[in-house]
């Protein structure tokens, strides 16, 4: 089985009661909301990343304010040429503020959707777990860097 490692980092932006979020349509037609981010490009800083990954998916430019924690997962897929793919994401979770630009959405991206969406219907949203894991950051703010998610 092939292991494929992925390092990414994403923002918590949170104002006024609402999330930034971003949304993305996935393999099966539908579309599930996310935390503005993404893969760190090869000799990039992970710093750099959530500033270079916010500002392309929502046209804001954000300041980093803390370092909320680490998020990891571990999922198969299938691969090219139907070979099973062992793949292990390590998403570092940062909050940011948002300091300037102006809201729009990504073009020719992995996102179609930027919006601010009320922290109250988060949980309604289709979403990926990793929104849950960074609000669960956001709110707790462990020591540690790791929050713990019900049922895990």
């Amino acid at each position: 089985m092939r292991e494929k490692l992925r390092v990414a980092a994403y923002a918590v932006c949170v104002r006024d009661g609402r999330l930034l979020m971003v949304r993305m349509p996935n393999s099966d037609g539908m579309s599930v909301w996310g935390l503005p981010g993404g893969g760190m490009e090869h000799g990039e800083d992970p710093y750099d990343t959530v500033l270079r990954e916010v500002r392309e998916e929502t046209g804001y430019r954000v300041e980093v304010t803390g370092l909320l924690g680490v998020d990891s997962a571990r999922f198969t897929t299938r691969g090219r040429l139907g070979r099973t793919v062992d793949r292990h994401s390590v998403r570092l979770v940062y909050e940011g503020h948002v300091t300037g630009g102006e809201l729009r959405d990504e073009v020719g991206g992995s996102t179609d959707l930027a919006a601010w969406q009320d922290l109250d219907a988060v949980s309604g949203l289709p979403r990926i777990a990793l929104v849950d894991a960074g609000l669960a950051l956001w709110r707790e703010r462990p020591p540690a860097g790791r929050a713990e998610l019900p049922g895990a």
